[in-house]
């Protein structure tokens, strides 16, 4: 449920529950509307048990439960103090939380809850019995009056992310330090290793925790089959006896030598694992053997969640491997911000359909065929890295099956795992440029459905036979942007992928086109800077136009790029959809036109739902974050697809904030902004009537002309003469954080002044020395002039200045004027001829709207383009009156501002820090610029750039480039 409909719904329940509420007649109304109405469920009926029994010293009933959750609800009529003791039938006194405290020390170890909520219409009192000792006796208090603003602190009755997932994700993390422990013990005994031996090593890694795991899960013939094996043998012959199992299973039962008995607990392990008997395995020492046995063997490996398992791995990678490649690894809750929207909510909102039906002849036999429908899905991750996204989803799928099978389960036996589960890991296809990862992936999504194995066994109470593998996974190894990705095959022979590390498991849609109902996955996260020359050439072999000559902006725009491309390639004409991670800044800047037009123009692509920039972080130890978005899309026209629709049946496309708010959007367009497709192009002037922003000037010295306060007292003691030549050196930090910099400015200076100062001229050769070693020839061309800054900048005394980088945590991006004349570098903009005018609308929260939406970001903080942000920006078209309330107000700022000398515009703007009088004189300044729009000042920042971004194209239309728009020019 949208936020603002959830927000709607829990203030109506509020005020249609207020004052009232009988106990006795009413609770179950009670719950049922606030879980459907308020919390979305479904099927509430089936969610929520009412008067569940539980045996005390007599037969007493538990007045609500929610097994899912696991919530125990003790209700009272309204009025009734929840603090306050009252008799018992057995004559004891109780308050009702207490009366909840004896259910539950009564209830079976399984059915324990979690949460345990005491409420009387008017109030919920909320204890969590996870929390430590006496705390766990404190509740939340939540008012039912303010249920409108505080709906989200009811969540938990509906989360289904418990700590089942949170302790599989602890367990996860431990066993990856088990396996770098074996993999720094294993390393070491490896003679001169080269690039075959490391990857022998993970190989061998692989198939040792495979064992560990088939072990735990009883996959073998015996619970420490794999660990009694490797106690059995000597030192001397360990070795041998490994290479002796792994032929073993990968040899069917019936073929082995009958009379060789120390094998037989280990059963046929099809599919490659163990087929490569090329794989260099180094002798055994005794620290090897302690890792395994005494510490990896103890540990419990049928609780490592397979989704993780390649964040498990991580710490075995190699870090520089993991940075060039730019590979991260995904958390579960960050895959399910992709998969949710793009495929499994719908799945879960049809399952629910489904049991709502009233025949249960109809609903048996729909059943049936949403569980064949599952079967059928078949899903793409083009860049699968160790599996995470394959896993998890194959998870979710089989979960779905699982609780078809409960609800279809008559106790009848099964005929066989082909003829009973119909979701297998066959329907999952990945390609992954690194050989370690593609093995992992394999290997996660066997451990994934032996898992799932599993729980189908407990809910049919009956064995099924997991081993030999019976279905596989096709996962590719080779270059993604070099790939067929319909066949899974390289598009030309320099790129010939290996079809992954384990020998006979090769594609099977050999000849044959495949279609995918889904593409998922985070493709690498490289910026368009610091590509490799091998991905610069794969992108401008992907993107390109109709007669294969790359697009003008194809070098410059990011590596993850060429996936939207190929995905929209395989995509159109097809019922395909999509779902991708990338940095947030491809949807930020000048990347905006250069990927979505082409995307959009030739592929007809279109976003289905997004979710705007949050920090996405691994599950490993050492945890990678980076600021992301993700693009949900499809190449074709989705207004009458089901899934997504809102209540009238359309098509409901959707933008996600970090916040939690969710904007129900008509069309999304390339800055995940609910508009049309506009692109705010790079142009040279200003499209409105105002005066030129420039850039300050490009050191580029290498340190050796610029100072802090401490350098420059310290280097004038020597150099008392230089004092003349310093000036002050302001970039964006210096800023905003208030402290200063110098600079060595040196132009007017004669050479003889400089050639008396011999600590200067020790600074202008280092200046000279550096630029010569550079491999741009601008910069070596440079070395002719030590004496200046590469970029040498006209600074009036008084000007407008504009950081370039700014947090993104503050409402206003700080500006200022400055009334001395200082050396501006190129991290900050300035305007020489601003006034008062210009500077209120440029700090008013119309132009900091319109900046968060088109700038490029550095990180997640703001990064100011006088190309993309200033000169595309559309002003207002103001009256004299007008004019004068934005020049007022912007005093006020100022004048606000002075009130603290003390404060730097960092202390000014902090969100948490800003005085009440500037906040007043912004939100003063901010409704006299959108009076001067026209606009009302009750305006979401939302609805300022819809409106911004229709200023601007009427403003550019027809209008080339180099043109700017002419409008009245005011005083």
């Amino acid at each position: 449920m949208a936020q603002t409909a959830q927000q709607k719904a829990a203030a109506n329940f509020a005020k249609q529950w207020s004052g009232k509420g009988d106990e006795r007649q009413e609770t179950s109304r009670f719950w049922i509307q606030l879980l459907q109405n308020v919390l979305g469920v479904s099927d509430p009926a089936n969610y929520i048990e009412f008067e569940k029994k539980v045996q005390l010293s007599h037969t007493s009933f538990i007045d609500a439960y929610i097994p899912e959750t696991r919530v125990l609800i003790e209700q009272k009529g309204v009025g009734v103090d929840l603090q306050k003791k009252s008799k018992q039938s057995d004559d004891s006194m109780l308050t009702p939380f207490e009366q909840a405290k004896r259910y539950v020390d009564e209830m079976k170890d399984s059915e324990k809850p979690r949460w345990v909520v005491v409420c009387n219409f008017q109030e919920f009192d909320i204890y969590d019995f996870e929390k430590e000792g006496q705390e766990r006796y404190v509740p939340e208090v939540v008012l039912l009056k303010d249920l409108g603003k505080e709906y989200y602190r009811l969540q938990f009755l509906v989360n289904e992310k418990d700590d089942h997932i949170q302790k599989e994700e602890e367990v996860s993390l431990a066993a990856g330090e088990l396996v770098k422990k074996l993999y720094d013990a294993l390393i070491k005994e490896y003679i001169n290793p080269d690039e075959k031996s490391l990857c022998s090593l993970n190989i061998l890694c692989v198939r040792i925790v495979f064992c560990l795991y088939a072990e735990d899960a009883g996959l073998f013939g015996t619970r420490t089959a794999f660990e009694d094996y490797i106690k059995s043998f000597p030192l001397e012959t360990l070795r041998k006896g490994l290479i002796d199992l792994f032929k073993a299973l990968n040899t069917k039962v019936e073929e082995r030598d009958k009379y060789d008995v120390q094998f037989s607990p280990f059963p046929y392990v099809n599919g490659g694992l163990f087929a490569d008997e090329d794989v260099e395995i180094p002798n055994f020492t005794q620290e090897i053997v302690d890792v395994i046995v005494n510490l990896c063997a103890p540990f419990n490996w049928r609780d490592i969640s397979p989704t993780i398992f390649g964040a498990l791995f991580e710490s075995t990678l190699n870090p520089q491997t993991r940075r060039s490649g730019g590979m991260h690894y995904t958390s579960i809750e960050n895959i399910h911000k992709v998969i949710d929207p793009l495929f499994l909510d719908a799945l879960k909102d049809e399952l629910a359909t489904i049991m709502s039906m009233k025949s249960d002849k109809e609903k048996k036999q729909s059943l049936h065929d949403f569980q064949k429908k599952l079967g059928t899905l078949t899903f793409l991750d083009p860049a699968c890295g160790c599996g995470n996204f394959l896993t998890e989803t194959y998870l979710c799928l089989r979960r779905l099956e699982n609780k078809i099978i409960s609800i279809l389960n008559n106790g009848e036996k099964l005929l066989g795992l082909d003829s009973f589960i119909y979701v297998k890991i066959n329907q999952f296809y990945g390609i992954e440029i690194n050989d370690f990862a593609v093995a992992v992936a394999k290997t996660a999504l066997w451990i994934a459905e032996s898992q799932m194995i599993a729980e189908t066994e407990t809910i049919l109470s009956q064995n099924i036979n997991f081993l030999p593998l019976k279905t596989k996974a096709f996962i590719v190894e080779g270059n993604a942007l070099r790939m067929d990705w319909e066949t899974l095959k390289p598009t030309d022979e320099s790129s010939t992928p290996t079809f992954g590390l384990f020998a006979g498991f090769s594609n099977e849609t050999d000849g044959a086109r495949k279609h995918y109902d889904y593409i998922i996955g985070n493709p690498p996260f490289v910026g368009y800077s610091y590509k490799s020359d091998s991905q610069k050439e794969d992108i401008l072999l992907v993107y390109t136009d109709e007669n294969g000559k790359p697009y003008k902006q194809a070098g410059k725009i990011d590596y993850v790029a060429g996936w939207y491309f190929k995905a929209a390639q395989l995509m159109k004409g097809t019922q395909t959809r999509a779902a991708l991670v990338s940095t947030n800044s491809i949807t930020q800047g000048e990347q905006v036109a250069a990927i979505w037009r082409p995307l959009i123009e030739r592929f007809d692509l279109q976003i289905d739902f997004a979710w705007r920039t949050f920090r996405w972080e691994s599950e490993s130890n050492q945890k990678a974050q980076v600021h992301c978005v993700i693009v949900g899309f499809s190449c074709r026209d989705t207004t009458n697809v089901s899934t997504q629709a809102d209540a009238s049946g359309a098509f409901q496309r959707r933008i996600f904030n970090v916040d939690g708010t969710v904007v129900n959007a008509k069309k999304i367009n390339g800055y995940l902004n609910d508009y049309d497709n506009v692109f705010i192009e790079s142009k040279q002037k200003p499209i409105c009537n105002v005066p030129q922003m420039v850039s300050g000037g490009k050191p580029v010295e290498g340190g050796f002309l610029i100072f802090t306060d401490e350098e420059k007292d310290e280097f004038l003691k020597s150099e008392p003469k230089a004092e003349h030549y310093f000036k002050q050196f302001l970039g964006s930090d210096e800023f905003i954080n208030g402290y200063r910099r110098w600079c060595l400015w040196l132009i007017g200076a004669s050479p003889k002044d400089i050639r008396t100062m011999p600590h200067v001229m020790e600074r202008v050769e280092a200046v000279r020395n550096n630029r010569l070693k550079s491999k741009k020839k601008a910069t070596r061309m440079a070395a002719d002039r030590p004496t200046q800054f590469m970029e040498i900048k006209n600074y009036p005394d008084k000007t407008l200045i504009i950081p370039e980088v700014s947090s993104e945590h503050r409402k206003y991006i700080p500006i200022d004027f400055s009334m001395e004349q200082v050396i501006c570098s190129n991290k900050v903009r300035y305007m020489p001829n601003a006034t008062l005018y210009h500077f209120g609308v440029l700090t008013s929260s119309v132009h900091n709207a319109w900046m968060r939406i088109v700038c490029g970001r550095l990180g997640n903080g703001y990064s100011y383009s006088i190309n993309i942000v200033y000169n595309n920006f559309p002003w207002p078209s103001v009256t004299e009156t007008d004019q004068s309330k934005i020049e007022q107000t912007a005093q006020k700022i100022l004048d606000a501002r002075a009130l603290y000398p003390d404060s730097s515009l960092a202390d000014l703007y902090d969100e948490l820090t800003m005085p009440i009088e500037l906040r007043k004189a912004h939100e003063a300044n901010d409704a006299a610029v959108l009076a001067a729009y026209g606009w009302p000042k009750e305006l979401s920042e939302e609805e300022i750039v819809m409106r911004l971004f229709k200023m601007y194209e009427k403003l550019t239309a027809n209008q080339p480039e180099t043109k700017t728009k002419g409008r009245k020019k005011t005083k």
